[in-house]
């Protein structure tokens, strides 16, 4: 439990990160995201989603 909570607080640290260091980068990718089909949302999701598995399994491996 302990390093879910460890897990969430990293990725607030990150995201927080994004935006304090780049908010005119995170405005034009909010902007852009109509443009996105929802198809290549979900292949970025999921493309996502097998790299963070991956790095946790090489990381925990």
């Amino acid at each position: 439990m302990s390093e879910l909570l460890v897990a969430v607080g990293l990725f607030l640290v990150i995201e927080g990160l994004v935006y304090a260091l780049a908010p005119s980068f995170v405005r034009r990718m909010a902007e852009a995201l109509p443009q996105i089909t929802d198809q290549q949302m979900r292949g970025f999701g999921l493309a996502a989603v097998c790299f963070g598995v991956f790095v946790v399994w090489m990381v925990k491996g």
